[in-house]
């Protein structure tokens, strides 16, 4: 079980443009999260992304990757990781992780008034961003 679970899951960011992992937060989410990453893809290198990556400028121009927050809570500073084909940050990012961060929650309630809409429209643009660089790379 182990076994097909790792092959379909190597195989799965290759094949697919970009994986997302969002909606996760504080280190024993991330431990729960690395290891299941190492069962699945365990050469895969988790590498910090920085404002300037393709990805935060295939659509909108990110400024920066600071002020975004988990929604459960302000503590959880919004941290942006990758994994890039071959482990080669030069090479096509095949999974953005969204670690201390949900932009799903705040694209789903958007609407609602729950959140700042700073923070809303934020978490759109990054989606954009996604989906963008997912299909042109």
């Amino acid at each position: 079980m182990v076994a097909a679970a790792r092959v379909r899951g190597a195989q799965c960011p290759v094949r697919w443009a970009l994986h997302l992992v969002d909606d996760f937060y504080f280190d024993r989410q991330w431990a729960v999260f690395e290891a299941g990453m190492r069962t699945v893809w365990p050469e895969a290198r988790i590498d910090p992304l920085t404002v300037s990556h393709p990805v935060f400028h295939s659509f909108f121009s990110i400024k920066t990757l600071e002020g975004m927050t988990h929604p459960a809570t302000p503590a959880a500073k919004a941290v942006y990781l990758g994994i890039h084909e071959d482990n080669d940050p030069a090479k096509r990012l095949q999974v953005v992780i969204n670690f201390n961060n949900d932009i799903g929650d705040y694209m789903e309630w958007s609407g609602e008034g729950w959140y700042p809409v700073n923070l809303s429209n934020d978490a759109y643009k990054f989606a954009t961003n996604y989906v963008v660089y997912g299909l042109t790379h």
